[in-house]
């Protein structure tokens, strides 16, 4: 089985980049092959609305119509994955844009306007959605950051199959503070975090990717 990890943060070597990593570490401890893709390496748009993978008599039915960097992406998910793990940051409330960007383009085309809704997509996978923010786990709740991933969540169990949801809260934002205007947070609070609680949610993580590539 291959796992493929999406990076829908900027940063490469911070809070969402590194639980995608340890997911890829699980994910070769049971012996799967792993794949991470960077989003902010690639130029490409979201939906256009073009509606052409929804045309009853057109070849790429199913299949997003737009060619650009996100083009093999999709393709190497249609064809190589097993297991999918989505990781992005919470900006403003949501996922990042490049993350929705991609989501739009990977989920609505083969989604198909039936009663019920079905799916072309050509098999099921096993997928997962890794958030970081910068906001504690009752102020996620508080702020309806829930509905958010709950739709998520069920948009993938719907056009992919298997979804679950892996949730970092209170994130450490900068490696130095002082450089900073940040007088919101205590920095002092949040370098406990990071050394104290951060370690367990790389676990969680590792495990993640363990447990989507395993023999169930």
């Amino acid at each position: 089985m291959k796992l493929i990890a999406i990076n829908g943060s900027p940063r490469k070597n911070w809070n969402t980049a590194t639980l995608l990593k340890k997911t890829i570490e699980g994910a070769r401890a049971a012996g799967a092959e792993t794949e991470l893709i960077h989003l902010y390496d690639l130029t490409f748009k979201g939906c256009t609305s073009c509606f052409a993978c929804k045309l009853i008599d057109s070849p790429g039915k199913g299949r997003c119509a737009m060619k650009d960097e996100l083009t093999p992406v999709l393709t190497l998910i249609e064809e190589q994955a097993g297991a999918l793990v989505l990781g992005t940051p919470i900006y403003f409330g949501s996922m990042s844009g490049e993350m929705r960007s991609c989501m739009e383009r990977l989920l609505f085309a083969p989604l198909v306007y039936s009663q019920p809704p079905r799916s072309l997509f050509p098999r099921k996978l096993r997928t997962a959605m890794i958030y970081t923010m910068n906001v504690s786990e009752e102020m996620c709740v508080q702020r309806g950051y829930r509905t958010m991933m709950n739709a998520a969540e069920a948009s993938l169990k719907i056009i992919l199959g298997e979804a679950e949801t892996l949730c970092c809260y209170d994130t450490y934002q900068f490696p130095d503070y002082s450089k900073v205007v940040m007088e919101h947070f205590d920095h002092e609070k949040k370098a406990s975090r990071r050394q104290n609680i951060f370690p367990a949610d790389c676990q969680k993580a590792f495990e993640l990717g363990h447990r989507l590539v395993s023999e169930r």
